[in-house]
């Protein structure tokens, strides 16, 4: 590997919007992320439907779902 072109390799603190920080490496010092395994409906288990347009509820009155 050529010397001093790769960006330094430091310890990284991550905030995600719900709250929930962790610490990881990376070329940054700080992120901060929309959604992480804390909040994630896969990892929680909650699923979440966002719908502004009230496609959903079309969807489901068109095919008789409740």
């Amino acid at each position: 590997m050529k010397k001093e072109i790769h960006p330094q390799y430091v310890e990284c603190i991550v905030t995600c919007a719900c709250g929930n920080t962790f610490t990881t490496m990376s070329n940054k010092k700080e992120m901060k992320i929309d959604i992480c395994s804390a909040c994630h409906p896969f990892f929680t288990g909650s699923e979440k439907i966002v719908d502004s347009a009230g496609r959903v509820e079309k969807f489901k009155k068109k095919y008789n779902m409740k």
